[in-house]
């Protein structure tokens, strides 16, 4: 009996990579796991990479089935969760987790490229994440964990489809954390440095492919799944064994000159504002309604 025994997960891409590892790691604590993959590639019995997990799952005593949906169909959400009440009558924890690349300079992308990258990256994980908050807010509990990327928080040079749709990922998960705290609903989401399949080549060049291994993400996720863990609205880097926080901050205010600006008194304005302390804010409503209380106070001494 583990800490997450009687849980049950979806997995997104679980067949392969960072799905994969977190798909073992959820079931070796306990969780049921509906293993999402689509099949590009099947064995000689026709059996696609979801099938080789869940026998893994099986063979060490766990539960889970196949699901071969892809991402980029927008029905596969729906489908991903209605497997989880079918099999095993609830859905507990959601990790949308399938994704792929777009390499290339944006002024040379196509549109075929920038749309599916969009559409399995952000449309996809927002499919599955919808259909299970639905279900989760009915329970009064329920753990979403995205698979992002840094590329989403710093961006990324040749990766620009890629990464503008993890930044909106980012996004998504910030404002569930928000809508669903009342619910019992977290979300969080986890930017990883693992050798995959996606960029294994990067990885052997590097020389990390044996330290940023994927089996070192999933515990992670499996922490931020657990009934004890109380994170939510978090951004975590995880390498190896490494971790590190991240969020989105705002700088100190500074005035804006009634005559008139030149780039020289921006770009000064805007060194002035770096010098400063920095406030980070649970949600964009939160950092209005600072600033605009800045404005009233001005507006208070200027009478």
């Amino acid at each position: 009996m583990g800490p997450l025994a009687g849980r049950v997960a979806v997995v997104s891409g679980g067949g392969k990579g960072i799905g994969r590892s977190v798909c073992l790691d959820l079931a070796a604590r306990g969780s049921a796991v509906v293993v999402n993959n689509r099949n590009r590639t099947v064995d000689a019995d026709g059996r696609g990479p979801a099938d080789h997990v869940v026998d893994e799952i099986v063979s060490a005593g766990g539960q889970a089935v196949a699901d071969y949906g892809d991402a980029a169909d927008p029905d596969s959400g729906r489908a991903m969760v209605a497997r989880a009440l079918e099999s095993f009558g609830r859905l507990d924890i959601c990790v949308p987790n399938a994704g792929i690349k777009g390499t290339g300079m944006f002024h040379k992308s196509g549109d075929a490229q920038l749309a599916g990258v969009v559409t399995t990256n952000l449309l996809g994980a927002a499919a599955l994440a919808r259909a299970a908050v639905g279900v989760m807010r009915t329970a009064g509990y329920g753990r979403i964990v995205f698979v992002g990327s840094t590329a989403g928080l710093h961006g990324l040079i040749g990766e620009s489809s890629y990464a503008a749709s993890k930044g909106a990922m980012i996004a998504l998960a910030r404002s569930l954390a928000g809508e669903g705290a009342s619910k019992g609903v977290t979300t969080n989401l986890i930017m990883p440095y693992a050798a995959t399949q996606m960029n294994a080549d990067d990885m052997a060049a590097s020389g990390y492919t044996d330290t940023f291994t994927t089996d070192s993400v999933a515990p992670v996720v499996s922490a931020l799944a657990d009934e004890r863990c109380r994170l939510n609205g978090e951004l975590l880097i995880v390498a190896g064994d490494l971790l590190r926080r991240a969020s989105a901050v705002e700088w100190s205010i500074v005035h804006l000159p009634g005559d008139g600006l030149d780039p020289a008194g921006l770009e000064g304005l805007v060194a002035q504002s770096r010098q400063g302390g920095w406030t980070e804010y649970p949600e964009a409503l939160s950092a209005f309604m600072d600033l605009a209380a800045h404005a009233a106070a001005d507006r208070s001494e200027a009478r």
